[in-house]
């Protein structure tokens, strides 16, 4: 029975052979034509959308510029007209002048208001480190004299970015008194700009660059900035795809590779602004459907096969009993899972009940941090009671009540230390809420002050203008602070001329740096270990920088330190950032 089925099988193998075979070579050549047909057409559609789309970005990139320079264009002619900057201008006295500008400066949107008197003088602006510094060479305030309208000047700065100013000038009586002057915020839409997949740059009536989302191609041409090494960045990004894989033709080339570009006038002083936009959109597109079309040819071949021979049923019902092994083998590893999930819960619940026995078992250790922790805000209490009492021998009670109230501020501090202490060794924390960096760290400065002008220590800070918000404990993020500057003081100490760097910046997370001009840290290993201190007997117990560390580490962040390159010590806390929408719904 079995060789007559075999000898059947070879008739039916040998009659129906070749002709399966020829047309198992047609759908091959059919599926060739067709998917090159089909990715001519689906190229040149999906590429004329994302064309359509490129030149709507445009346009709306195009309109928000225009309508910030219309916007602040108009600034320039209703401060011309302010009774009280006039009036300042013509008597001298701006001591109001500068507070005026600020609050105005919000409403308007711009990037500062500058006030200048007839000698190219800031006299009022809302940057106030800026008073004082002759402008009477620059080019706006020149042309602000010579023009009787508002006149707009852009150049290059120091930085490689461009600057951008409406300036006018003031009138009283017939006579010029002065010059106020508005810069113009463009940068924020290189900031907007810089998360997007196209590449954007806009040139003046020169062709010169000045906005992209490159900065190194400012002032340059777009030539030479496509001749130039490309960079990680989003023209770097737009440029990966290449257009070699259609016969469509490239906008812009770089290197073989290309990108489609667009470009529009913006009515405004002969600028124009340009966009490369990837053709990684319509391949991707064109490949999906390009795959839907080879898998029906792949499930047509696949029959073809199957009647060509009995072997490749043979396979299948070999596969089909391999696959269902498969699958009981999943089913059992999932089983593992699921038991081995259960395990690491209990281990995790086991974990967390060994790291609170930890925790009750240094509280002890912990104790002794109190009075290092207090010594801080009483030195300071000792500092501002001294000088009360000064104050107060010299009949001036309001400035003495100034320094009651921070001393009463102090200890409101030291009893949320003491809470702080209790609250260790219970297993949840208290409710995190959303805390501004920036007025912490003030508050943090403020506190160490006096020690600060004690120790004739000087101290320089950079604080961005928009709030960096976290979650946390705004006392426990004061305490790190205060902990890290204390450490600076004390490190500063044999020097001649102490130096303190504070800088916080704000990108993924919110990052705070300590900086000091003292001899640096000898052992990194062993610097975030209790009790670990290179101080003197008495001056210290070692327990700052272990507490900061651990007070980081409960609100999600880290704390390192490293020796900076011209020497000193970095200490650096990084926060996650808080967004907006999860700011609003912690503050809920």
């Amino acid at each position: 029975m079995r060789i007559s089925l075999a000898k059947l099988a070879g008739r039916r193998h040998g009659s129906f052979g070749w002709p399966v075979r020829l047309a198992i070579l047609m759908i091959v050549a059919v599926a060739a034509i067709a998917v090159f047909v089909t990715n001519e057409w689906l190229t040149q559609r999906f590429t004329e959308s994302t064309r359509n789309r490129a030149e709507l970005r445009l346009a709306l990139y195009n309109g928000n510029l225009i309508s910030e320079l219309r916007r602040n264009a108009i600034v320039p002619q209703l401060l011309a007209r302010d009774p009280a900057l006039i009036g300042a201008l013509n008597s001298s006295d701006f001591s109001q002048s500068t507070a005026r500008l600020i609050s105005f400066v919000d409403e308007i949107g711009a990037a500062s208001l500058i006030l200048l008197d007839l000698d190219g003088r800031i006299v009022a602006a809302t940057n106030r480190a800026r008073l004082g510094e002759n402008l009477a060479q620059t080019r706006f305030f020149v042309d602000a004299l010579r023009s009787a309208g508002t006149v707009f000047t852009s150049g290059q700065r120091e930085s490689g970015a461009f600057g951008f100013t409406y300036s006018r000038r003031m009138e009283s009586q017939g006579n010029t008194i002065g010059v106020i002057v508005v810069e113009v915020d463009l940068a924020k839409f290189e900031r907007a700009w810089a998360g997007i997949s196209d590449a954007v740059l806009v040139t003046d009536s020169e062709g010169t660059i000045i906005l992209s989302t490159e900065p190194r191609w400012r002032g340059m041409t777009e030539t030479e900035a496509l001749q130039r090494e490309s960079v990680d960045s989003a023209i770097a990004r737009a440029l990966r795809a290449t257009a070699d894989w259609t016969t469509l033709p490239a906008d812009a080339y770089l290197r073989g590779e290309a990108v489609m570009r667009m470009e529009s006038r913006v009515p405004f002083q002969g600028w124009r602004i340009a966009s490369f936009t990837t053709y990684a959109s319509v391949r991707e597109r064109v490949n999906a459907f390009i795959a839907l079309e080879i898998m029906g040819f792949a499930i047509l071949l696949a029959g073809g096969f199957y009647f060509m021979t009995r072997r490749a049923r043979l396979r299948m019902i070999f596969f089909q009993r391999e696959s269902a092994q498969l699958r009981q083998l999943n089913d059992r590893l999932q089983s593992e899972i699921a038991e081995r999930e259960k395990v690491q819960e209990n281990l995790a619940v086991a974990e967390q009940t060994l790291a609170q026995s930890s925790k009750l078992a240094a509280l002890g250790e912990m104790s002794a941090a109190v009075s290092h922790e207090l010594n801080q805000p009483l030195a300071a209490m000792k500092t501002y009671l001294a000088g009360a009492k000064l104050l107060l021998a010299r009949n001036r009670p309001d400035e003495a009540m100034s320094s009651f109230g921070r001393i009463d501020g102090l200890i409101d501090r030291m009893s949320s230390i003491t809470r702080q202490l209790k609250s260790y060794a219970r297993k949840g924390g208290e409710d995190l809420v959303p805390v501004n960096l920036n007025d912490a760290l003030l508050s943090a400065i403020s506190i160490m002050e006096p020690q600060l002008r004690q120790r004739h220590v000087r101290i320089k800070r950079a604080i961005p203008d928009r709030p960096v918000i976290v979650l946390g404990d705004r006392v426990r993020i004061e305490q790190v602070i205060i902990n890290l500057l204390r450490n600076a003081l004390d490190a500063t100490s044999a020097v001649r001329d102490p130096r303190i760097e504070v800088i916080l910046a704000a990108g993924k997370q919110a990052v705070l740096t300590v900086r000091d001009n003292g001899p640096g840290i000898e052992d990194l290993d062993a610097l975030f270990e209790p009790f670990y201190t290179t101080k003197q007997p008495g001056d210290g117990v070692g327990l700052g920088l272990a507490i900061s560390s651990g007070i980081v580490a409960d609100l999600g962040g880290r704390l390192t330190a490293h020796n900076g390159g011209e020497g000193g010590a970095v200490f650096e806390v990084s926060l996650p950032i808080l967004h907006e929408e999860r700011g609003a719904h912690a503050a809920e």
